[in-house]
Formats: C-alpha cells, structure tokens, sequence
C-alpha cells in the first residue's frame, strides 16, 4: 500500500466523520433571559426542516432537584402551534413502550438537559408553521407555567432531501420489510440481511476496487525498481508508473467509488437505527409497507447485544480486531527476493500506518454509533474479507503471470 493510498483512506474516514458530525450534531441555541424563572425552556434551533427532530432544552434554575413527568404516551410538556392569530394546543401518543422510550425528565439544580420529540415529531411538527412548547410545573404552592420562545418549521432544504430520498428512505423500507419478514421481526437479523443486499449490489464495483488495490500493493517492487532506475527524472518516473498500471489493468483511486457510497449508506442508517424504527415515522413508508406494525421489533440480538444503544467495549473492539485482519489481508505481500531493502522499510512503514490506525478510529467511530450501526460494519468487513481472500488468490496468479 502506498503512501498516496494511506492519505486516501485517511482522508476518505475523516470527511465522513465530518459529515456524520454536520448531519447528526445539535446547535447550541441561544439562552433566552427570563429573570428569575425557576425553569427555563428554550428551542435547541430557531428553525427546524420538515422531518427533522425537534428538541429542547429545559434548564433548572432552582437550588433543587426537579422531575418534570413525561407525560408518556402522550407527548412531553405541551406543543403550541401558532395558526394565524389563534394558538392551538396539538397532542400525540406513541405506541412504544413509555419505560424506555420517554422516562421523566430529571434535572439537578443549575442544570439542563435535552429534551427529544424523536417519537410524536411527524404528528406534532410535520406541518410548516410556528410553535412553542410550554411546561406547567407543579410545585408545593400552586402550578407555574413556562412557554419557550417560537421556532418555526420550515420546508426541507434540497441536500436533506436528496439525502432523504436517495438513502435514507430506500434504506428505511427495505429494513423494515427485512423486519416483517424476520422471525419475530428481529432487528439483527434484518441488519444482517440488509448488509449482504448492500454488499451484493456493489459486489461487481468493489470487488474491482479490491483486485485493483491488490495488484497495487503486487506491483510495489516493481515500482520501487522504477524509482530507483529513474531517480530525479520524475517525468519518466510518471510514464513508467503509468504504463505499469495500465498494463497490469490497476486503478489508483479503483476503491473509492465503493468507500464514498459506504459513507452516507452509514449516516442513513444511523437515523434508521436510532429513531426510524418508531411508529410516528410510519409516513415514510411506501405504500406496499404502510400496515407494517413498527410497535413489536425485537432490537435484543442473541439475547446480549441491544441494537439500539451504543455499546463501548466489547462490539468496538471486535470491529476492530475484523478491521484489522482485513486490513492484513488487504497488504500481504507476496515474499520477492528482488524486492530491495529500501522498498521493503516503505512497504513496512505504510503497513503499520494502515494496519494499526485505521482499525482504532473504526472502532471509536463503532463506540459513538447504536450497536445496530457496528453490526452493520462488522457483517459488511465479514463480506469484505471474503473478497480479499479471492481477490489475493487471483491478482497473485496474474501480477506473476
């Protein structure tokens, strides 16, 4: 693996790391002062697109603990929609189970916390328009109300829409009928069958890329020969590269057509996982998938991993330890006693870099995501080590034919 290769990669892990973070990160909104209030309530945003959730932010200004009740099924605290010049008070109830989809919200003095609408969002703000929400707190001398500054709803812009419908949406389907079909709609085994549906689809294209990086990393002695015969001549050195890959049939940037898809393939189900699986959500379906019951998925796989919450320890480190050994297979290099001593240290150099930093920030990336996210990755890099094996055994026979 060469160095242009590793700064590829790289980059390639760190621009979807950005882009995960500009699509899945909250605004800090702008404190509202409201004297001495007991408690503040304030929108995270002044505008939120169609579709999006909407949050809040309740902060305890008094020198005790307070619990506000969540209200669950129903909604939590109330949702006020300015319609012209009246005010209309609009409910909701979720099918969920309340325990653990909208415990009370407890809040110790001088603190806040986020409040989430993830289950009543499409019914409470799927309409375009301004809104509040207000907070009746029952205390020991009477009920105080607390109304939040307006936020408005606002049509959705065209990259969250293109995003929409072009992953999230189509992702969002075929998961859901994966889970109709599942024995006891079983949210791991639908992961599993939605990978190898990903996997096959740009089986074709990445398994291209796969021999394409392998004949690479076949070609490096030859290419290290090329250096040296050439050195300081980097005209020529650019000819003989270049006649060398097209020779050998290899494309430098072959892989990254498969990667980039990987990347909002990943952001999409990360919303999947995380709040698409809710009845409030059941607007997204196509038509064929709309009596679908979205109240009953078993989200436990085997009984030990939750696929909705994020797991730290155990799933990241397995992630990693796949992602090392593909990346192991990925720049095995075939023993050569032509290969000179300086290109076997560039060699060696690279394939630490690969082998050992990659595979830690998949797993920290694994430790921020819901399991449901890692167990994508880690049956995908399962299908990828498969590819390896046959793209090694293949490029071997004919980089040495």
């Amino acid at each position: 693996m060469n160095k242009q290769k590793i700064i590829t990669w790289v980059l390639f892990f760190f621009i979807f790391l950005f882009v995960f973070q500009t699509f899945t990160k909250k605004n800090a909104p702008t404190p509202e002062t409201v004297g001495g209030a007991a408690i503040i309530v304030s929108p995270s945003k002044t505008e939120f697109a169609t579709g999006e959730e909407v949050t809040v932010k309740v902060r305890n200004n008094t020198a005790n603990k307070i619990t506000l009740p969540s209200g669950c099924p129903k909604n939590p605290f109330k949702v006020l929609a300015l319609v012209g010049d009246k005010i209309e008070e609009r409910t909701s109830e979720t099918k969920l189970n309340c325990a653990l989809s909208s415990p009370d919200v407890v809040i110790e003095p001088n603190k806040e916390q986020l409040v989430t609408y993830t289950y009543w969002n499409h019914s409470l703000f799927g309409e375009i328009g301004k809104y509040k929400v207000q907070i009746d707190f029952a205390n020991g001398t009477g009920t105080q109300t607390f109304v939040s500054p307006e936020f408005a709803v606002v049509a959705t812009g065209f990259w969250r829409k293109l995003f929409r419908t072009a992953f999230y949406q189509p992702l969002y389907n075929v998961l859901v009928l994966f889970i109709d079909f599942a024995p006891f709609k079983d949210l791991g085994l639908a992961i599993i069958l939605l990978t190898l549906a990903i996997r096959l689809i740009l089986l074709v294209p990445s398994q291209r890329a796969i021999e394409s990086q392998r004949r690479m990393q076949e070609l490096q002695p030859r290419l290290a020969h090329i250096k040296k015969k050439y050195e300081g001549n980097q005209e020529r050195i650019a000819q003989e590269t270049m006649a060398l890959w097209k020779e050998h049939k290899v494309n430098p940037f072959g892989s990254c057509l498969p990667t980039l898809i990987q990347f909002p393939v990943l952001i999409a189900l990360f919303y999947v996982i995380r709040n698409g699986l809710n009845p409030d959500n059941i607007y997204l379906l196509y038509s064929p998938l709309k009596d679908v019951d979205l109240s009953n998925i078993h989200t436990n796989f085997l009984g030990i991993l939750d696929l909705m919450r994020v797991n730290t320890i155990v799933l990241p480190i397995i992630i990693g330890g796949l992602q090392f050994l593909q990346m192991k297979l990925a720049m095995m290099t075939k023993k050569n006693s032509d290969q000179k001593p300086q290109a076997a240290s560039e060699m060696e150099t690279a394939t630490k870099t690969m082998i050992y930093i990659m595979p830690v920030m998949i797993a920290l990336f694994t430790a921020s995501v819901p399991a449901g996210v890692g167990l994508y990755w880690g049956v995908s890099t399962l299908f990828a080590i498969g590819q390896q094996i046959v793209a090694n055994r293949k490029t071997a026979k004919a980089v040495t034919a």
